[in-house]
Parts: C-alpha cells; sequence; structure tokens
C-alpha cells in the first residue's frame, strides 16, 4: 500500500512492524486462540522493541511519539495476522489518559509499565442497560471520608484476566447541583469487591471479554484520575484515540485478508487463465484495496489531528475512520473467503475465524449507526430524534 504520505520515520517504523509480524503470523496467533492463551511472546517482543508505548511521553518510557505512531504498530501487526487488540486499549485509550490527565504520582506508577508493556491496563465503559449511551451510565462513585466506593457493573470488557487494573468510568454527584458527573477510576484487579466473569463469545479471539460486578469496590483518593470536573474531557481523550486504533485494527485485518485473496487469485487456475485475470474476481477486490486505502488515508487525517491536539477536529475524523474502516474491513474479508470459495471455509486458509472478527470493527467501541448519528448532528447540523 502506498505511504507517500508517510515521514521516513514512520515508513521505517511501517517495515519494522511488518517484520515482526512476519515472524508470528497468522498461524502463531491461531495457535494461541487454540490453546486458550494470550500472545505474550508477541506482546513481550513488541514491548522490547519500544513498539507498545511508542505514543506515551519520554520521561516516562515511552517513545514520545503519538496516535500516528502507534496506529502504524497496529495497523502492521494486523496485516501480518497477528494484531494486538489490547494494544488498542492499554496504551491508546489508559495510557493516553494518564499521560494528559495523570497526576504525576499516577503517571509515575503506571506508564513506565504500560510503556515496556510490563503493565497492561483494561478498559470498562459499558454497562448492560446503557449500550453506546454514556450518559445512562449507572457506575457510581461516592466519598466515604478521604475514600471512594465504587458500584455498578460494565460488560464486553476486554482482557482483565491479564490486565494489572482496569480503567473503570464511573459517575460522581457535582455537590453544586446534585447532578452526576463522569469520572475515571483505576481499579487494580485484586480489589475487593472487584468481580469478573467471562462471557462467552462466538468470536475467535485471544483476547477474553469479561462482565464486571462492582460491589462498593474501596479506592484510595488517588485511583481518581485528574480533576474530578474534567471527566468528560478526560473520557473523550480516551475515546478518540480508541476509535483510531479500532481503524487500524480493522485496516490490518481487511489488508490481511486482501493479501491472501490476491495470492489465491495470481496462482489459482480454473480454465486457461488464473482466476484473478477474470473482472468479476479482479474488480471487487481492487475495490476492497481502494476502501482500505480511503480508509487509511481518514485514520492518518485523525491521528495527526489528535496529535496536534485538535480534540473536536479528531473527533469527527476518529469516527469518520472507524466507520470508513470497519465497513471497508468487512468487505475486504468477505470478498477474501468468496475469491477462495469452499478454500475460504478451510482451516487451513485461515480465512473463515475473520468473518465475525471483521464485525468487531463494524460494533465497537460503538456501533457504525452511532457514527452516522454523530456525523448528521454534528458534522451536518441536523435535528437530534433522541
Amino acid at each position: 500500500m502506498s505511504t507517500v504520505l508517510e515521514t521516513e520515520e514512520h515508513r521505517a517504523l511501517r517495515d519494522a512492524v511488518a517484520a515482526l509480524g512476519k515472524r508470528y503470523g497468522r498461524a502463531y496467533m491461531t495457535g494461541v486462540i487454540r490453546e486458550g492463551s494470550h500472545p505474550r511472546e508477541l506482546w513481550s517482543e513488541a514491548a522490547k522493541l519500544g513498539y507498545l508505548g511508542v505514543n506515551l511521553p519520554e520521561e516516562y518510557g515511552g517513545g514520545g511519539g503519538g496516535m500516528a505512531e502507534l496506529s502504524i504498530v497496529l495497523e502492521e501487526l494486523g496485516a501480518a495476522g497477528s494484531p494486538l487488540l489490547m494494544m488498542v486499549v492499554s496504551p491508546a485509550i489508559c495510557g493516553t489518559v494518564i499521560a494528559r490527565f495523570g497526576t504525576e504520582d499516577q503517571k509515575r506508577r503506571w506508564l513506565p509499565g504500560l510503556a515496556d508493556g510490563s503493565v497492561t491496563m483494561a478498559f470498562g465503559i459499558t454497562e448492560p442497560d446503557a449500550g453506546s449511551n454514556s450518559h445512562r451510565i449507572t457506575t457510581t462513585a461516592r466519598r466515604d471520608g478521604e475514600e471512594w466506593l465504587l458500584t455498578g457493573r460494565k460488560v464486553f470488557v476486554s482482557g482483565v484476566d491479564i490486565a494489572d487494573a482496569t480503567l473503570v468510568v464511573g459517575r460522581t454527584e457535582d455537590a453544586r447541583t446534585g447532578k452526576l458527573k463522569p469520572c475515571l477510576f483505576i481499579v487494580p484487579r485484586e480489589t475487593p469487591g472487584f468481580g469478573r466473569t467471562p462471557i462467552d463469545m462466538e468470536l475467535q479471539a485471544p483476547e477474553r471479554q469479561f462482565e464486571l460486578v462492582l460491589d462498593d469496590v474501596r479506592l484510595p483518593a488517588e485511583a481518581l484520575v485528574g480533576d474530578e470536573d474534567a471527566g468528560l474531557l478526560q473520557l473523550f481523550a480516551g475515546l478518540n484515540p480508541e476509535r483510531i486504533m479500532t481503524a487500524a485494527f480493522g485496516i490490518g485485518m481487511g489488508r490481511y485478508a486482501l493479501g491472501k485473496a490476491v495470492e489465491y487469485a495470481r496462482t489459482r487456475q480454473v480454465w486457461k487463465t488464473p482466476i484473478g485475470a477474470h473482472q468479476a474476481i479482479a474488480h471487487p477486490l481492487a475495490t476492497a484495496h481502494i476502501d482500505l486505502e480511503l480508509a487509511r488515508l481518514m485514520m492518518q487525517k485523525a491521528a495527526r489531528l489528535y496529535d496536534d491536539g485538535d480534540d473536536v477536529g479528531a473527533g469527527e475524523a476518529a469516527n469518520m475512520a472507524k466507520y470508513a474502516a470497519g465497513e471497508a474491513c468487512v468487505s475486504a474479508v468477505d470478498q477474501a473467503v468468496h475469491t477462495l470459495g469452499g478454500n475460504g471455509l478451510t482451516r487451513e486458509y485461515g480465512l473463515a475465524s475473520l468473518v465475525t472478527a471483521a464485525r468487531v470493527a463494524r460494533i465497537a467501541p460503538v456501533s457504525r449507526e452511532m457514527i452516522l448519528n454523530y456525523v448528521s448532528h454534528q458534522s451536518l447540523g441536523l435535528p437530534k430524534s433522541y
């Protein structure tokens, strides 16, 4: 894929991560899934090479880059068939929020570990009854002297079993107005009252999904991230990187599937020529390539705006990038499976499992319909129906 809009450093990073990804590849990831394990070896090596913390501040052990660099890492690992989903959560959401809004003590405690991969953090926002409506979050935190008591439920929280802590979105009561406002709390895994139950998923991925139950979880004052009054700003500072990284996840997966289909179409011969010579096969693959390229351009725009500190502009671009990447990924995977015919459904070629996985980019962390609502209201100025 073309990289003319990237710096020489970005191209070098892309090449280096691609080489790492190829050393592991899809066979490694499917083996990890089959064993019910985690991609620890790849995570550890990527961390050792400085890729996991490339977006975090240098003074805390990171690479001093931004979302432009981190999205390259995830995209290239995905294009090699071995994406690390926890990159979306640990360095991108949690690392960014703590780096931008955490206290000095929080930065010193958490960022070096997030940067070198020795510490992993999960992110809990979704609730059973709130869905995509973050304003309906019912997980509440109330003061008890100098401490906090956190109570509520979360669902579809990735990787809690391997995470050292979870960044939980709760709500506190505003003393002046009595209204609830969002706040973020760091909850270590073994905190009393912090229960987790795995959700049985059809999705084949090494990262497990969990339901969390927080039953009067007692937290020290320093568990609250940053300023109690800046919760909404802090929350969206984490959600824009999440959307950018989900776009990278989808683009990488789409590229992997497309690469397998193109390779097959070049060599598979049924009549006198390879099937890729027929437009009925070639044109849909060309369309998939175009759509992935366009999605990547919007992802690069979103990353640049975010890294430049334009949160409003990044919000629009990140939502558009996530939407475009989700659609492009699903289409690329579908066309890849179709190109291989029956072989596309075999374990040998490893594409069928991506049919379910590709839909993640359409559904999470926010559905394509909610993104269309965002664009309708924020970009076009149309009235809300809700």
